[in-house]
C-alpha cells in the first residue's frame, strides 16, 4: 500500500468515529487549569525579569513544585512534566525519552523578538499521559448481581459472566457493543473512553507502544479540545508568549487586535474599554477589534453566496474563518475545497487594516483559538499577523506585570465594529452576519443558512452537502460545540461567554456593515 492510500484510509477511519464526548471540566478552575497558567506567568516572568536566563529555568521547576505538596506521588515525575510544559511555554519541543537532551536546548534560538515556536503545535508529554482506557466497559461495584442477569442474556459473544454473584466482563471477548450497559436496571456498568480521544472529533490521538496518546499530526486539525478535556493536564500547544514580551521590550510598535469572544474572559466587571487600557498599560500601541474584519467577511461572503451559489454557479459554499473547519473539510472532503469561501479570515482582514494604518507596526491576535497560531504561519500569512496569543496566556502575562484588571480605569474605548461582526464569536453567529447582510443588500434572494458546531456535527454536514442534500445553502463550521467561546484558550464557562459576547453584540452602534 502507498503513502497515499494510507493516508486516504486513515482519513477514512477518522470519519467513522462517534460525536464528540461532552466536554464537562471547562469553565471549573481547576488544578490543571491553574497549573497551566502559572506556567505561563512564570515564563512571562522570565522574559520580563530574568537577567540569567538559563539558570532561572532550570531553577523554575523547583520554584513551582514544592518538595512537600506534591500533586503526584513522585515529586520527580511533577518536576519532570513541569519541564516539558515549560519549554512548550517558551515555544519550544518536547525532549525525546530516548536520548539525553537539555532542559535549556533551543532556548536561545528561541530567544528572540519574532514569531517562533518548533511544529508541530499540539503534543502529549509522556510523563503525564495517564495511559487511560482507550475504550472499555467495566461491572462497577453497584452491580446488585441480579437474577434476571440481562447483561449476561444480551452479550453477542458471551463476554459476561457471573463470579461471586457480581457479573464480570472478559475484555478479549468485549466487542464494545454496549449492549450490556443499556439493559442494566441499575446502571452498573460503565463506558471509559479515554478524554481525549473521546473529544476529537478526526480520531487523531493514538497509542504509543505504552499505551500513552500520541496524536497523529496527519488528522489532527489543531482545534485543542484534545488539550482541554485531558484531567491530567498532559496536552499543551507551543506559546509565543516569550517572544511576544521580547518584541515588546525591543521598543517595536506593537498592536493587538482583541477576537470577539473577549467579551467576559477577563471577569464579569471587566468592560471592553477596560481591556483596552489595560493592553496599552501592558505596552501595546493601540488595541482593534477583529470584528472589523469580521465585518468584511460578512460583506464579501453574503456577495459570494449571491453571485456563486444563489446564481448556481456553485452548489453550495463554505465559511471561512474558523481554520480547524477550513482544514477539516481540505483534509478530509477535498472535493469541497472550491466551495469554501475566499474571503479573508477575520484575524488577517484586520491584520491588514493594522498594517494599512501603521506599516512599521507587529500584528499581535489575541483570541480563544490554538488553530490560529497555524493559521498564523501559513506562508500567505506570516507576514500578516506577527503572534498569536489565546486569552488563558494574556491572563498569565497580566499577572507577571501584577495589572488587576478590574481596578483598571478605563481611559480609552474599544468601537468601531458592528454588532454583526461581534457575533462572529459563538456558534451561528457567522451564518447570522451573512444572512443579515444578504438580506439587507439583495433583498431579491432567498437565503438558506446553515451551520454545525463540533468536529463530529461539521463532519455530518460535510458529509451531506457533498451528497448533494445541502445545495443553495451556506454553511458556517465552528470546530469548538459553542463557537469561538468554546475555543482551547479561553477563561470562562462556554454559557457566561456565549451571554457576554451577546451582550457586547448589542452595545455596538450598528447592526450590520455598509457595503461600501
Amino acid at each position: 500500500m502507498t503513502g497515499s492510500e494510507m493516508s486516504r484510509d486513515n482519513h477514512a477511519d477518522a470519519l467513522l468515529v462517534p460525536r464528540e464526548m461532552e466536554i464537562t471540566m471547562r469553565g471549573i478552575d481547576t488544578q490543571v487549569r491553574r497549573n497551566r497558567r502559572r506556567i505561563f506567568k512564570e515564563v512571562a516572568n522570565l522574559a520580563y525579569y530574568s537577567e540569567n536566563l538559563i539558570d532561572d529555568v532550570e531553577a523554575l521547576p523547583y520554584q513551582i513544585v514544592d518538595y512537600d505538596e506534591s500533586e503526584y506521588e513522585s515529586i520527580y515525575r511533577e518536576r519532570s512534566i513541569v519541564r516539558e510544559r515549560i519549554r512548550l511555554a517558551m515555544g519550544l519541543s518536547l525532549r525525546p525519552e530516548n536520548r539525553p537532551v537539555h532542559l535549556t536546548q533551543g532556548l536561545e534560538e528561541s530567544n528572540i523578538a519574532e514569531k517562533y515556536y518548533e511544529p508541530p503545535l499540539m503534543q502529549v508529554i509522556p510523563s503525564a499521559c495517564n495511559a487511560c482506557p482507550e475504550n472499555c466497559y467495566q461491572v462497577t461495584d453497584r452491580c446488585m448481581g441480579c437474577v434476571a442477569h440481562p447483561c449476561r442474556e444480551v452479550c453477542p459473544r458471551g463476554a459476561i459472566s457471573m463470579k461471586n454473584g457480581k457479573s464480570v466482563i472478559d475484555q478479549e471477548k468485549c466487542i464494545k457493543c454496549g449492549k450490556c450497559k443499556s439493559v442494566c436496571p441499575y446502571d452498573a456498568i460503565s463506558h471509559q473512553v479515554r478524554p481525549c480521544a473521546g473529544a476529537c472529533g478526526v480520531n487523531a490521538i493514538k497509542n504509543d507502544p505504552k499505551g500513552r496518546a500520541v496524536i497523529d499530526n496527519d488528522l489532527c486539525v489543531a482545534c485543542g479540545q484534545c488539550m482541554v478535556s485531558c484531567p491530567f493536564g498532559a496536552i499543551a500547544d507551543k506559546s509565543q508568549i516569550f517572544q511576544l514580551i521580547r518584541a515588546m521590550q525591543s521598543g517595536q510598535k506593537i498592536i493587538a487586535q482583541v477576537a470577539p469572544a473577549f467579551a467576559g474572559q477577563f471577569g464579569p466587571d471587566v468592560t471592553p474599554d477596560m481591556l483596552k487600557t489595560a493592553l496599552k498599560e501592558l505596552g501595546f500601541y493601540d488595541v482593534y477589534e477583529t470584528a472589523l474584519g469580521a465585518d468584511l467577511g460578512a460583506i464579501a461572503e453574503a456577495k459570494h453566496y449571491a453571485e456563486e451559489v444563489a446564481a448556481g454557479r456553485l452548489p453550495f459554499s463554505l465559511t471561512s474563518c474558523c481554520p480547524s473547519w477550513s482544514v477539516l473539510a481540505k483534509k478530509f472532503f477535498p472535493e469541497t475545497i472550491d466551495k469554501i469561501s475566499n474571503a479573508l479570515t477575520p484575524m488577517v482582514a484586520t491584520a491588514r487594516i493594522i498594517k494599512k494604518d501603521h506599516p512599521d507596526a507587529k500584528v499581535v491576535f489575541i483570541g480563544p483559538c490554538a488553530s490560529k497560531k497555524l493559521e498564523a504561519s501559513r506562508r500567505t500569512i506570516r507576514s500578516d499577523v506577527d503572534f498569536v496569543i489565546t486569552f488563558e496566556e494574556l491572563t498569565g502575562i497580566f499577572e507577571a506585570r501584577g495589572i488587576l484588571l478590574h481596578e483598571i480605569q478605563a481611559m480609552d474605548q474599544l468601537q468601531g465594529a458592528t454588532g454583526a461582526g461581534r457575533g462572529y464569536g459563538v456558534a451561528g453567529g457567522v451564518a447570522s452576519a451573512i444572512e443579515e447582510c444578504v438580506r439587507e443588500y439583495y433583498p431579491d434572494i432567498d437565503v438558506n443558512i446553515e451551520h454545525a458546531e463540533s468536529l463530529a456535527e461539521c463532519k455530518k454536514i460535510l458529509m451531506l452537502a457533498k451528497a448533494g442534500k445541502k445545495n443553495g445553502c451556506l454553511i458556517e463550521g465552528m470546530a469548538c460545540p459553542g463557537g469561538c467561546v468554546a475555543g482551547a484558550g479561553t477563561n470562562i464557562a462556554i454559557p457566561v461567554a456565549a451571554r457576554a459576547v451577546a451582550a457586547f453584540k448589542e452595545s455596538a452602534d450598528k447592526k450590520i456593515p455598509d457595503m461600501d
